[in-house]
């Protein structure tokens, strides 16, 4: 049975979120940005915290977990290749490593480049990924550590999971991507059609992620630097993908 994911807002703009098992009752908290809404969240539906999945060592990615650990003691996982500047880790978790949620696999990807050690969570049976700040709903983290490639190669694993993947990103940036996305690929339909969505539902108070990995795929121009269309609005027909990429992070930096 897949689990049940609960979007958490913290912060200004930070997400969290719940992965909760009816079966088994553990429920997984990924990623702590502040305590109070988490805590909240977790009282208002009577669940109790088995583990926490930290992303990245950034401070509104892990503020919250110390409050929270005092009143859920939990496990907690992160990367190994981060563990010197995370938390004190549990479990600690590398590229192609697979651990257990409620009974569900949970398969980890090394997703450096906005820093480096970031990691993603996915989990094939919810049909979820939980990438915070390195693929995001209509963009990408900045490569605060890591490189251009690094970056596009980290994004190339998260486009190979399955199109009705729902993306669980860090941040409610959507928007602000979206005026970023229409000055690379303006003539897109499907994104011209995500702008108004989005505008609909931040009119609305209604938050823009998750989002699915096949609407990112669509979309997100940091998903898309081999489109020839893209690569054209550029003039940069025919280049390395991974080029064109670096260039389109370059323009969102000076946006």
């Amino acid at each position: 049975m897949p689990l049940e994911i609960v979007t958490i807002p913290c912060l200004s703009d930070n997400y969290a979120f719940l992965a909760h098992s009816a079966e088994t009752g553990e429920t997984a908290l990924v990623d702590a940005p502040e305590a109070a809404p988490i805590l909240a969240e977790l009282s208002a539906r009577g669940w109790r915290l088995s583990h926490v999945l930290l992303t990245h060592h950034h401070y509104d990615h892990v503020d919250g977990l110390a409050a929270i650990l005092a009143q859920h003691p939990a496990q907690v996982v992160g990367a190994a290749a981060d563990a010197h500047r995370l938390p004190p880790l549990d479990i600690q978790v590398a590229e192609g490593d697979t651990f257990e949620v409620g009974g569900e696999p949970v398969q980890v990807f090394d997703v450096s480049g906005h820093t480096l050690g970031h990691v993603a969570y996915y989990m094939p049976q919810s049909r979820a990924v939980f990438t915070a700040d390195s693929l995001m709903a209509l963009g990408c983290g900045r490569l605060f550590e890591g490189s251009a490639p690094q970056m596009w190669a980290s994004l190339g694993k998260l486009a190979a999971l399955p199109d009705d993947t729902t993306v669980c990103s860090g941040h409610e940036y959507t928007q602000s991507n979206g005026k970023f996305a229409e000055t690379i690929e303006p003539e897109n339909p499907a994104l011209q059609q995500r702008i108004a969505d989005i505008a609909r539902a931040r009119a609305a108070g209604e938050p823009t992620v998750p989002s699915s990995l096949a609407l990112e795929k669509a979309t997100n121009p940091f998903l898309r630097a081999a489109e020839p269309g893209i690569q054209a609005n550029l003039g940069m027909t025919g280049a390395d993908p991974a080029a064109v990429f670096a260039e389109i992070r370059a323009r969102k930096d000076r946006f």
